[in-house]
């Protein structure tokens, strides 16, 4: 297969790219002009052709679309809400010209109703999204619209989407999930709450499930959780990542109780004096503190079954690797 990966030099793309790659596609990375290419290993792949846009234009992007399988579609703008949105919509216009009619969006966990979930309860794909994504955040909101954009264009010209759901995912540079609480430093971290299971998803088993995804006519018009076997507590995780550390950081836990506590007395108290109109740290705000903070169970059994994919590296293997020094090298 052809595939144009957005968003190819990010965290998650580089390791999606190099996947690909491994299972023997063509690749069409597209990269922000600014982005410096001197660290991506599979740039000069012979199987690998650098396409240089902004999403944000439509200029170029129907000639990146042309001619490929099927689209990947990662990129996303932390900063601006409008801009993950335009850039989506200007990606599914280019594909609607080229007639280019499969894509794999990846969502976020980021979607679902936290706070309307029961404690131990599971969380899998038929549990409700965000009705006020406004008072989550920015992340939230643009996923939400991301989804929307895309099962719209399945409805009007027959777009053949897989929506891809990942719990936090972690590999190396990017092991803290806000999931455990605050990282203050290196020295001291904060842990809200220390049973509720962290949805991990390691980067090379996520990106061979977005590939796997791209390949399988099973996974057209289906939305998946992706979440490794292992989800492990807070706590356990935590202590995982200060084996590894030369300087084991102090760990300052506060039970879940407490943190949800605080967040509800700051609501409440942001309603009755200033008519709820006070912008709260995340950590203060009820829905937010459900979503990083709720003990769940957490599925993959709907991925499992529809594409056959399965982790393939555990925990204690996804954390070897991650400290290790960088492996990750294009198939050749």
């Amino acid at each position: 297969m052809k595939l144009l990966i957005t968003g190819a030099a990010g965290f998650v793309g580089t390791y999606v790219v190099m996947e690909a790659l491994r299972r023997g596609h063509s690749v069409r990375a597209l990269i922000r002009p600014a982005t410096s290419i001197s660290d991506l290993q599979w740039a000069k792949h012979k199987n690998v052709e650098l396409i240089l846009a902004d999403l944000r234009s439509k200029r170029g992007l129907v000639e990146a679309v042309s001619s490929v399988d099927a689209v990947i579609h990662l990129a996303v703008s932390q900063a601006s809400v409008a801009d993950t949105v335009v850039g989506t919509e200007n990606l599914l216009d280019a594909m609607k010209q080229a007639k280019v009619k499969r894509i794999v969006l990846i969502s976020s966990f980021a979607v679902y109703n936290y706070i309307a979930l029961r404690n131990w309860s599971e969380l899998n794909e038929l549990c409700a999204i965000e009705a006020e994504p406004e008072k989550r955040d920015n992340y939230c909101l643009a996923k939400l619209m991301q989804e929307d954009l895309v099962r719209i264009a399945g409805i009007e010209y027959g777009l053949r989407f897989t929506i891809l759901r990942p719990g936090a995912i972690f590999g190396r540079g990017y092991l803290w999930t806000s999931r455990l609480g605050m990282d203050l430093s290196d020295r001291l971290w904060i842990r809200m709450g220390a049973w509720a299971k962290v949805p991990l998803s390691y980067a090379e088993n996520c990106a061979e499930a977005v590939v796997m995804c791209a390949e399988k006519e099973e996974a057209i018009g289906k939305t998946f959780n992706v979440v490794d076997d292992e989800t492990p507590t807070q706590r356990f995780y935590c202590r995982q990542l200060q084996r590894y550390l030369n300087h084991r950081p102090r760990i300052v836990p506060l039970p879940w109780t407490l943190v949800r506590t605080i967040a509800r007395i700051a609501w409440f108290s942001n309603k009755l004096f200033f008519n709820s109109k006070a912008r709260l740290p995340q950590v203060l705000s009820p829905v937010s503190v459900h979503a990083r903070f709720k003990p769940l169970y957490y599925s993959n059994r709907s991925l499992k079954e529809s594409t056959g994919w399965k982790p393939r590296y555990s925990l204690a293997e996804a954390l070897a690797r991650s400290f290790a020094p960088d492996s990750r090298t294009s198939p050749k």
